[in-house]
């Protein structure tokens, strides 16, 4: 008998009875191949052998505290809400060359007294794990290495050695034999993380599975992929900066607005514990076109320090560069001070940059990079002391924003004399601080207070 087949997108997952050009659902061409249908009469048992299980009220179920384990790392403990909880599914992804292997390692042996961990890599040798180990200075003696890519033989393994922490490196070198589909497609990635998943839930084991990305940053694979593990987590930074950004998009145990920070060095991934403090530590001078905003990452009120510069322009149409920052949000401010303050920003380059390679999304930068930009054309230096915190809308009004006094509890702790706020958060402010607080209505009205205008 002709088994039957169905055509896959291996961008999307789309099914179809033939093989397409291009994926009707995501638009990409020559992404369809040959996949064998599995029989689900063969691999799941039929409704008659299945027990009835009869629904019950929420209120009659106990809620237990989740188990959780930490992993040496208090950076990595708050994004995930405390530590790895016991059985857990965790899903790593990060650029090549991040430092995801790094991390990873120096978890296994921080676990030590824990249980065996099994470390199963499809991409490395045991002599370059053992390398990497030996420059880290791994001494938990309990890692147990599997060079395997078959989820058979790892499902195997793992009854057998029984671990309490599984790490699978990476998911995308993984196969199933009853897939025809080679390793890394949408079936396969969807399939394996399914079996895993099963493995481990049943055990009551954690694991860690990590991922590769695409060129636009999400983790290579099917959408489902991110469903179905309990944890995402991205390791963000720039390549030739050695800070690296432990972010959590997803959390079924814990808040997915923390951040964790680190630093990568010789020996590996080092916490860094007050982001601050290290963001602008090598500020000594006073230029113009600097400053530091300050924003939130979670519950954690990070001061960051913004760059900008201004050149005039030798081409008909001005660049625009941002560079840890939304390219189209720094348009639009630059359009705001123009209009709103009068200053011809039409002639000119204008660059902004985040000093520490850190990318920055919160509204709340925006005085500061219409400050910083403007501070520059101006050539008139922002007070050192200073930090300043609003967000903008396009009609130049500065726009109250949330957990002031946290923030300026943190610019004070630094030792900034200074602040620049939304006049409507003054207002509102319960607390008393040693700052100076300078509420501002409008783009206008700030850059006069600083002393740029």
């Amino acid at each position: 008998m002709k088994s039957k087949t169905v055509f896959v997108c291996n961008e999307c997952g789309y099914e179809s009875a033939k093989w397409l050009g291009k994926c009707p659902a995501c638009n990409s061409w020559n992404s369809f191949y040959e996949q064998k249908v599995i029989d689900s009469k063969n691999t799941a048992s039929s409704k008659n052998d299945k027990g009835y299980v009869k629904p019950q009220k929420l209120d009659s179920y106990e809620a237990k505290e989740t188990l959780r384990t930490s992993t040496g790392f208090e950076e990595l403990d708050r994004v995930l809400g405390g530590g790895l909880v016991k059985g857990s599914l965790v899903l790593l992804g990060g650029e090549p060359g991040i430092g995801k292997s790094t991390l990873i390692l120096q978890i296994c042996d921080k676990v030590q007294g824990e249980g065996k961990v099994l470390y199963v890599s499809g991409e490395e040798s045991a002599e370059q794990i053992k390398l990497r180990a030996d420059r880290l200075g791994i001494k938990n003696e309990n890692i147990l290495f599997l060079g395997e890519t078959n989820i058979d033989l790892v499902d195997q393994a793992i009854n057998e050695t029984e671990p309490k922490l599984v790490i699978i490196d990476s998911i995308q070198t993984m196969y199933s034999d009853e897939l025809s589909a080679v390793a890394g497609s949408v079936s396969q990635v969807r399939e394996i993380t399914a079996q895993i998943m099963r493995i481990c839930k049943s055990k009551n084991i954690t694991t860690i599975i990590i991922g590769h990305v695409t060129k636009e940053g999400n983790i290579a694979g099917p959408r489902v992929l991110e469903h179905m593990v309990d944890t995402v987590l991205y390791l963000e930074g720039e390549r030739y900066f050695s800070y690296r950004i432990l972010r959590g998009v997803k959390n079924r145990f814990g808040s997915t607005n923390e951040i964790g920070m680190f630093e990568m060095k010789e020996e590996g991934m080092c916490e860094i514990k007050n982001p601050s403090d290290v963001l602008i530590s090598e500020r000594d001078d006073n230029p113009s076109g600097s400053c530091v905003v300050s924003c939130m990452e979670g519950t954690r009120p990070i001061l960051v320090e913004l760059q900008a510069l201004t050149t005039q322009t030798v081409s008909n149409y001005p660049k625009r560069t941002a560079n840890g920052i939304d390219f189209n949000r720094l348009a639009i401010l630059i359009a705001v001070i123009e209009k709103k303050t009068g200053m011809f920003l039409s002639n000119q380059d204008v660059y902004v940059n985040v000093v520490g390679g850190l990318r920055l999304n919160e509204p709340s930068i925006d005085l500061g990079i219409v400050m910083v930009v403007s501070s520059i054309f101006k050539n008139k230096p922002i007070p050192k002391d200073c930090v300043i915190i609003g967000e903008v809308g396009l009609t130049g009004e500065v726009r109250r924003i949330n957990l002031i006094e946290k923030r300026l509890k943190e610019a004070e702790k630094l030792g900034f004399k200074h602040a620049i706020i939304p006049e409507s958060n003054k207002k509102l402010l319960k607390e008393k601080f040693k700052l100076d607080i300078i509420g501002v209505k409008d783009v206008k009205e700030a850059i006069k207070k600083a002393g740029i205008i």
